[in-house]
């Protein structure tokens, strides 16, 4: 077994699973334990040929099923090392979805942008109204099965696809007949470029909700794009706060806390906190981390003017540091580097079956609840937080005609529970991550290791684990109160010793001179007999 900071340490591989918008494919690959993410992240870009990798991410879901994003500028290793070293699972993602998809400069890039709105829209990300979901539930199908073929698409062919989160037959009927009548000789580029037009106006274009309460305690959904922040209860957005009124973004345990600006007129301007209660101090430090890398993304004219936040820190705890890393959207736009010649995009078709019984991958990576967040709205217990909100929850929503909610980490696994494939599968009431299946080949990018390697270094990889948690914890909490310990001596101290005037008066008191003369005196003879006089003598 290696020790932590051995020199082969250092070079013992890694394996992970990266996840693509396409549910069809599957990366698998390696990466050593100093290695950065965003080593990682420009490899995964790279093996699909993307250069304008800068919109990209890698999620991941820790030990306790907090979501994070895979930071760049950090190890890899540190970030995920409380996982289990056989089932580290990463999702490759569109980070920050561009205000404009055809100020992009490949197609390769824009296309995506759609796979992943096409995963928004399937798992609720994506919030429309009955009409525009069938507009684009159309838009796929023509995009992946082409033109209408009475003699292929027989009696209600969509009823077997999983387009939309809450597919109903009325929706089936409408998509049906939009594919059928309307759509007839466009290909798959154009209809993704009508796709990509019709999506990007949405209000929930580039949303990733995440669920908090407000002062009254009803449930709402707080999203972040290169707008600002938005709150929805239910599909109705509530408020809109954009990044020219938001002044500092900033948390406190578990409240996510926004400082606005507002202007009631050319001259007056108010400013007002408005704070958020998030489900765990974690969930609300991903909300944070969240919303501030979004803005600085796409308000600051360079990355080099991009300063590092800190925020949430206590008397007893450390605050958390956030220090951006890469380009921010301006850079990207104005960047002529990119000369060669646009790739060809490989299509693949990935709308699912319902009938699928594909497994999940990898198979012991089954995920009851992630994050504590529950998939739809509702109205909770009241807090006693006393942080001012403009939310008006007396509003009646229509859910009606609405998608439901649905967090990525928690996308069902529906054709699986309906025919109950694995028992492990059914949950009470809670949601499954979608796992994927391997690609039609079969075959990894990496070749695997022998059992007996594998084995030993999954033996190197915990004895390295426990020893960044051994580290951690002394970090985060030893430290801390020999800090505090440190800071009651020196007081005491300077409250004994000093002759200011000021604290002359405090030393007279008599619990402070029965305090010096019983145990202050007393101790400092003794380490001056101990620790001094002795090397004297």
């Amino acid at each position: 077994m290696m020790k932590f900071g051995s020199k082969n340490s250092a070079n013992t591989p890694i394996k992970c699973t990266i996840r693509l918008l396409d549910d069809n494919q599957l990366l698998y690959s390696e990466f050593q334990i100093n290695e950065k993410g965003s080593s990682l992240i420009s490899r995964i870009c790279e093996q699909l040929d993307l250069i304008e990798k800068d919109y990209f991410g890698l999620r991941y879901v820790d030990s306790k099923r907090q979501r994070h994003w895979l930071e760049p500028s950090k190890s890899i290793f540190k970030q995920i090392r409380d996982m289990e070293a056989d089932n580290i699972l990463f999702s490759f993602r569109v980070k920050f979805y561009p205000p404009n998809p055809f100020r992009l400069k490949e197609d390769i890039t824009r296309y995506q942008i759609y796979l992943q709105l096409k995963r928004d829209l399937l798992h609720g990300r994506l919030y429309c109204n009955t009409s525009e979901a069938a507009l684009l539930g159309a838009y796929i199908l023509q995009a992946e099965l082409g033109d209408f073929n009475p003699e292929e698409h027989i009696d209600n062919y969509v009823n077997e696809l999983k387009i939309l989160l809450k597919q109903t037959l009325q929706l089936e009927e409408k998509m049906m007949d939009i594919h059928k009548n309307e759509l007839k000789g466009k290909t798959a580029a154009e209809m993704e470029t009508i796709f990509l037009k019709k999506a990007c106006i949405l209000d929930t274009y580039g949303v990733d909700p995440h669920a908090v309460k407000d002062q009254r305690g009803n449930q709402l959904y707080l999203g972040i794009n290169h707008t600002g922040i938005l709150t929805f209860q239910g599909s109705k957005k509530m408020n809109h706060f954009s990044w020219s009124q938001v002044q500092k973004i900033n948390f406190e345990g578990k409240m996510f806390i926004i400082h606005i600006i507002l202007n009631e007129d050319q001259r007056i301007k108010k400013k007002q906190t408005i704070g958020f209660k998030c489900p765990r101090g974690s969930s609300c430090r991903h909300v944070w981390k969240c919303a501030v890398e979004q803005m600085l993304f796409f308000t600051f004219p360079s990355s080099s003017d991009v300063p590092n936040v800190v925020s949430g820190g206590g008397f007893f705890s450390w605050g958390t540091k956030f220090k951006y890393s890469g380009r921010v959207e301006r850079e990207i736009l104005e960047d002529m580097t990119i000369t060669r010649e646009s790739p060809s995009v490989t299509r693949v078709g990935s709308l699912r079956r319902k009938s699928s019984s594909e497994p999940p991958t990898p198979s012991n990576l089954v995920i009851n609840q992630v994050a504590g967040f529950n998939s739809l709205p509702r109205s909770l217990t009241n807090t006693s937080e006393e942080y001012n909100t403009s939310i008006d929850s007396s509003n009646q929503i229509d859910n009606s005609s609405v998608l439901e909610t649905l967090l990525e980490d928690q996308e069902i696994m529906t054709s699986k529970i309906e025919q109950e494939v694995h028992h492990e599968e059914i949950l009470n009431d809670h949601l499954l991550i979608d796992f994927t299946t391997m690609g039609t080949d079969g075959s990894p990018l990496i070749q695997s290791i022998s059992n007996q390697q594998s084995g030993q270094k999954h033996l190197e990889t915990t004895a390295i684990r426990n020893s960044e948690s051994s580290l951690s914890f002394l970090r985060q909490t030893l430290l801390p109160v020999i800090f505090a310990l440190f800071m009651m001596v020196l007081i005491v101290v300077i409250i004994l010793e000093s002759d200011f005037d000021v604290i002359a008066t405090i030393r007279k008191a008599p619990e402070i001179a029965a305090f010096k003369k019983n145990y202050y005196e007393p101790s400092k003879d003794f380490l001056l007999r101990r620790f001094i006089r002795s090397k004297i003598f």
